[in-house]
């Protein structure tokens, strides 16, 4: 999983514990004057001769090829997730030294896609247990429609990985407080079919009183969006007393623009407070919605066209109020400006000869765009070096700023951290979710340093694994924290990398 450097040898260990020092044979009573253990040349009784050595009395080069050699041997038995193949009777068990939290939870039903919400309790959070809140919708099997729900849940009791303390310091009562069991507490809230994504949009309260309204946008498989709200449902999780009526669980809105077609594309804007939103289904339509006063909302029946093929994946842009991009199973990247009377895209850009799955619009540095595709390509694009296309073919071809081909199955997921724009967690249909550094230099010899693993870019930080993964999100207010979502469920984890 992640990389981790060679142990020391045996022989190596004995001779740093021994630190021996040679005495006189002459007088066994005096010691003889010599350099520190630690420095690379000492004297012999004879003035004349010089030894090199190292800590354990070798040249350092001996010593130095000596562990090279063990530390190739070592780490070219590293397993890696997607990479490496288990035997019949095998299972896969996560390094705990290598996570600060690792949590797992299953639901009734498979869920493809989640949001994680901000929450009151503060931004930065480092302390544990930990608390989260989220949104999902269900998958669930043939013929049982009627199962699926949209799952509203807090997790709580989050806790740290366990380390060896100190004994003086084991019945400490933080200590039993980090060490709670986690606890799922979920309100349902049914839904007519399968959820194909899932977003939450947040409100600002109208007081210090009140808590800000949350509402979902949930695109079932029948093509329509439903609109719910559910800040009743959150505070009950957290107010003694609060009931949730049958009414509350009802969509306050049900947007029908994509008439009976498919959709996975959704995403809610970040610069407009009382909720716009943008969808895209397979026939490669995108419509904006907007909400009005007393929770209505207007539709631009005039779709936005120009994909050949579904939209995969809608992102506003972080900085500009009427721009957001598209991905596309037509192989391209579009970017578009909703002030546009042609609802044409402004910039069209051919990145892949396969599906262009997942886009993350870095919310740090705008200019900065990440992309995942259908062969497990995932590539970093400056928008700066795009240049405005013609209407009549896909002109411009930027060479990416980053692009690694890791992955060996189509990447179903990828996210900017939301505090450093040098990191980014993508997921793929090969059962992992990984984590990069792009600040990692590709002509650092150090980083290149991969003990004998052959072809893991030195970029790469983390692989977690999860079964088939589909979606995976940053908390935006705890630090290096991710979720992610599956076919064996949801998992959340921190890693001691990020």
């Amino acid at each position: 999983m992640s990389k981790r450097a060679a142990e020391p040898s045996e022989k190596d260990l004995n001779a740093l514990k021994s630190g021996g020092r040679p005495q006189k044979a002459e007088n066994g009573d005096v010691v003889g004057e010599f350099e520190d253990e630690f420095e690379d040349e000492f004297e012999s009784e004879d003035e004349d001769e010089i030894f090199e050595a190292g800590v354990d009395g070798r040249p350092d080069e001996e010593r130095e090829a000596e562990e090279q050699k063990d530390a190739m041997e070592l780490d070219q038995q590293t397993f890696i997730p997607g990479r490496n193949k288990l035997a019949p009777g095998e299972i896969l068990s996560p390094d705990p030294s290598t996570y600060e939290m690792l949590h797992s939870l299953t639901t009734s039903w498979p869920c493809l896609s989640f949001d994680i919400l901000r929450d009151n309790l503060g931004d930065n959070r480092r302390s544990y247990p930990a608390t989260l809140y989220a949104v999902a919708g269900t998958q669930a099997g043939s013929g049982r429609a009627k199962e699926n729900e949209l799952m509203v849940m807090k997790l709580s009791g989050l806790s740290r990985m366990e380390r060896e303390r100190d004994e003086e310091e084991s019945d400490d009562e933080d200590d039993e407080e980090e060490n709670a069991d986690p606890i799922l507490e979920s309100k349902a809230i049914p839904l007519p079919s399968t959820t194909n994504r899932i977003r939450a949009h947040q409100l600002p309260p109208p007081n210090s009183a009140r808590p800000a309204t949350t509402l979902t946008a949930t695109m079932v498989d029948n093509g329509q969006v439903l609109i719910h709200d559910v800040t009743s449902h959150l505070s009950s999780f957290d107010t003694p007393g609060t009931t949730v009526t049958v009414s509350q669980s009802k969509p306050i809105s049900t947007l029908r623009m994509h008439k009976s077609t498919e959709g996975y594309a959704l995403d809610w804007s970040p610069n407009v407070p009382q909720g716009k939103l943008l969808t895209g289904d397979n026939d490669g339509n995108i419509f904006v919605s907007t909400r009005t006063e007393g929770d209505g909302w207007t539709t631009d029946t005039r779709p936005f066209t120009g994909h050949e093929s579904s939209v995969e994946e809608l992102q506003w842009s972080p900085s500009e109020r009427n721009v957001f991009g598209s991905a596309s199973s037509d192989g391209t990247v579009k970017i578009w400006d909703t002030r546009s009377k042609s609802h044409k895209p402004a910039l069209s850009v051919k990145i892949s000869n396969t599906d262009v799955n997942v886009m993350s619009w870095s919310h740090q540095t705008s200019h900065l765009l990440a992309t995942g595709a259908d062969d497990g390509q995932w590539a970093v694009w400056d928008l700066r070096q795009w240049k405005p296309s013609n209407n009549t073919s896909n002109s411009t071809t930027p060479n990416p700023v980053a692009k690694f081909d890791f992955h060996q199955e189509q990447i179903t997921s990828i996210e900017w951290h939301p505090t450093d724009d040098s990191i980014v967690a993508v997921a793929a249909g090969d059962n992992t979710l990984t984590l990069w550094d792009l600040a990692v230099e590709l002509d650092d010899e150090e980083s290149k340093a991969t003990a004998g693993v052959h072809d893991v870019p030195p970029q790469l930080l983390f692989v977690h694994y999860m079964e088939m993964v589909k979606e995976c999100h940053w908390h935006p207010q705890i630090p290096g924290c991710l979720m992610g979502t599956g076919g064996g469920g949801f998992g959340v984890f921190k890693t001691i990398s990020v």
